[in-house]
């Protein structure tokens, strides 16, 4: 039996319009009535996620729990509360930040309540609109955020080989970040060992639920930690296809299709 249910977010629980599918939410009703608890796990931000707690009927529960920043930040619903945060130092952030403004990218700065963008475009805009509350920055440097607890920071570029191109140019600094992938467009910078696997085993450590005993769900690299740490690692139909064998079962829906309702339904419900 299943106990615990991690799930990435975006190109995977919800739609391409940011929603939460009527077959999706359906099967979620049914699981965390049987007890199962249900665990968003996002790239995002806990606060980024109103729209998607309220309609899995999550928003502000006690005993509920949201895995955010790719596993920087564990929060329990009610008000918010954090339970666990580990974010890179403002000096890392600030050398990546100056670094990245070498290349063609745009650049992420997380805080707990705010998203930083610099050198966005009207294709990053059209994307992130919906996803997050941001605000855009032309600063040389973070100096505005000294003192500030950073989460985590990512590159944006649509051109996925080139991305991979700057993590081999970074070199040695990124031995001292865990670096991933997203969305087919991002890479990802958090503090080194903080990842969606480290933050599902934390928070099943903390429920006592055992690492057997979870599921977890997404498509993209920055959710592999979390499907191979899970007892059964699902990815959608969607998933990207260099990390489809890393699995343990995919999806014939992609997110458009409540692929997550899918396997909800085949292992959870079922049983």
């Amino acid at each position: 039996m299943y106990k615990l249910i991690a799930c990435d977010l975006d190109e995977t629980l919800l739609n391409d319009d940011t929603h939460v599918g009527k077959r999706n939410r359906k099967a979620i009703a049914a699981a965390t009535k049987m007890g199962v608890k249900f665990v968003p796990a996002t790239g995002r931000g806990f606060k980024a996620i109103t729209q998607t707690l309220q309609e899995i009927n999550l928003i502000d529960q006690p005993n509920e729990y949201v895995i955010s920043f790719n596993g920087g930040c564990i929060t329990e619903n009610k008000d918010n509360q954090v339970m666990k945060f580990q974010g890179l130092s403002w000096q890392m952030a600030n050398q990546l930040y100056q670094l990245g403004q070498k290349y063609d990218v745009c650049i992420h700065v997380y805080t707990k309540d705010m998203l930083y963008v610099y050198n966005t475009n009207k294709e990053e805009n059209k994307y992130i609109n919906g996803r997050h509350v941001y605000r855009i920055i032309d600063n040389d440097n973070l100096d505005f955020l000294k003192g500030q607890e950073i989460a985590k920071e990512l590159y944006g570029n649509p051109n996925m080989p080139y991305l991979k191109e700057i993590a081999a140019d970074l070199g040695d600094l990124t031995n001292e970040l865990d670096v991933s992938y997203s969305s087919n467009r991002y890479l990802e910078f958090n503090h080194q060992g903080v990842n969606k696997g480290a933050g599902l085993l934390w928070l099943a450590r903390k429920l006592g639920i055992k690492p057997e005993e979870t599921m977890a769900l997404g498509d993209n690299f920055n959710d592999l930690s979390m499907i191979k740490a899970a007892g059964l690692g699902v990815g959608m139909a969607n998933t990207n296809p260099e990390m489809k064998d890393q699995c343990d079962f995919i999806t014939t829906a992609d997110n458009n299709h409540d692929g997550v309702a899918e396997a909800i339904e085949r292992f959870v419900l079922q049983k």
